[in-house]
Parts: structure tokens; C-alpha cells; sequence
């Protein structure tokens, strides 16, 4: 059953849940929407921003899916500097957005899809912050997998796109794929390990772990204690996306993606 605390979100204005709805439906029917919420809206917060999520969320539950997990975004500084903001923000991932390693993904159930590598956690303990290091993280993970999430925007376009306008998408969740490894976060170097992004055969980006908030661990770290401000634990079983190693890149139908971590290794999907 899907659990939030008691103050995850506000009450929300009528104009701004009727925006929620046509987020929604955008995303059901994968047909962008004209305006942003930062348009319709100029007034609207970060906090009015999670609370559109929250509605759809619930949403989505209350039509048979499951939250499974989040996703972090917004984890290198320069996409904090690009979008003006300070700290990451996150989304929900739920059981019907998983495709396993080299099923296709149809782009048409898709909008703007882009690609980006990630390390995927899983957790075996519950952590509730403030106050939650990355000790504690590495402590409360099971295990650690090589992942790729697409990422989509429904709104009409990327270009104009603020922190609040993807928050209330979602934080940009599309679908994700796991890798098969699971590797226990004792016997590597999350900060240090090397991971090679190849798109149709030719390698198009390279990085480190240190490449998500100097460790990625400090990501889940930060989603932890941003959660518990609203009384929400992260729960054991859940499965964290930490963030992206490197900028996203636009997919098409054709493209194929492989994304190769050391230590973790790799991770392979497919557009139609």
C-alpha cells in the first residue's frame, strides 16, 4: 500500500490540481502540453510544484500501479547552476515503468525521451532522516546495479523548462532499466569506479562515480533527509536511481544504448 507522511503535501489551489490532471494525461496519452506550469503560473513554488507530483502519484496508485523507488535528479552543479537551484530534486518510479535489459522500449510511449546512465541502489533498511549520512546509506544498501533511466518531459519542450516545471512532472521520470549484477557496496569504490555510455555502437560519454555529488551515496544521503523533513522514510526494498554520471542524450527509435560500469557490469536497451 502507498504511504506518504502526514505533511508530504499542500493544499493545492483548483487551478493548480487541474493542472495536475493534464500533467497526468499527458503522460497517458504521451502527447506534450503547450504550457508550463512556470507560465500558467508564475507564482507557483517548489512546494506547490511536489504537491502536483504527489497528486499524480496518487493518481497513478489509485489506477493500479506501485511505487517502487525514486530517482534523483538535478545532481551535477551544472544543472543546478543551469536551472538556478542549490540541491537536487527527486521523483517516484513505480512497478510499470521497469523494462528489463535489451527489451524494446516503444518510443511511442514516449514523448521527448533522453538517456542517462546511473548507479541504482537497493535498499535492505528503512532510513528515515534528518540527519542520515552516506555511512548510512552504504550500511542500509543491499546491493548496487548498473542502470540507465529515460527520462521524458511533458511539457512542450526541453528548452524552457524550470526546476518547478520538472518537479511537478515528476522530476522528469520516464522508465528505467536495471542491470543483472548485484554488487554489495563493500566490494567497490562508488566515488572512483568508471562507467562508458555507447550509443549505437560509438562510446559518447565517459565518467566517475564522484560525478553525482562527489559520491553517490551523498545523493541518496540528501534524499533521505529531504524526506524526512515531511515525515516520509525511505523503505527497505526500495530502489534509489542516484543520478545521472552524465548529461542525458536524446534517444530515437533505432538507437540502441549501453551504458558499462566498472565493477557493476553494464546495462543494454533499445528504442522501436
Amino acid at each position: 500500500m502507498f504511504r506518504e507522511g502526514k505533511n508530504v503535501t499542500k493544499q493545492l489551489s483548483t487551478q493548480l490540481e487541474n493542472l495536475a490532471a493534464d500533467l497526468y494525461h499527458a503522460w497517458e496519452r504521451a502527447v506534450p502540453l503547450d504550457t508550463f506550469l512556470t507560465e500558467a503560473f508564475p507564482e507557483a513554488t517548489i512546494a506547490d510544484a511536489y504537491a502536483m507530483q504527489m497528486v499524480n502519484v496518487k493518481r497513478r496508485v489509485s489506477k493500479g500501479s506501485r511505487v517502487v523507488g525514486k530517482k534523483i535528479g538535478l545532481t551535477s552543479k551544472a544543472m543546478q547552476e543551469l536551472l538556478n537551484v542549490n540541491e537536487p530534486d527527486y521523483g517516484h518510479l513505480f512497478d510499470d515503468m521497469e523494462f528489463f535489459p535489451g527489451e524494446e522500449i516503444p518510443i511511442s510511449r514516449l514523448i521527448q525521451p533522453k538517456v542517462e546512465m546511473e548507479i541504482a541502489f537497493v535498499l535492505k533498511k528503512d532510513l528515515s532522516g534528518p540527519g542520515i549520512s552516506h555511512v548510512d546509506v552504504l550500511r542500509a544498501t543491499e546491493a548496487v546495479l548498473a542502470s540507465i533511466e529515460v527520462i521524458d518531459n511533458r511539457y512542450r519542450d526541453w528548452k524552457h523548462l524550470t526546476v518547478r516545471d520538472t518537479i511537478s512532472d515528476n522530476a522528469g521520470a520516464g522508465l528505467y532499466v536495471l542491470g543483472t549484477e548485484l554488487t554489495p557496496v563493500s566490494n567497490i569504490d562508488l566515488g572512483t569506479l568508471g562507467a562508458v555510455l555507447e550509443k549505437n555502437g560509438e562510446v559518447v560519454a565517459t565518467a566517475a562515480g564522484a560525478a553525482v555529488l562527489g559520491h553517490p551515496a551523498v545523493s541518496v544521503a540528501w534524499l533521505a533527509n529531504k524526506l524526512g523533513q515531511h515525515g516520509v522514510s525511505l523503505k527497505a526494498g526500495e530502489i534509489i536511481l542516484s543520478g545521472s554520471l552524465t548529461t542525458a542524450l536524446p534517444a530515437a527509435a533505432g538507437d540502441v544504448f549501453v551504458a558499462k560500469f566498472a565493477g557493476l557490469g553494464s546495462v543494454l536497451t533499445r528504442f522501436v
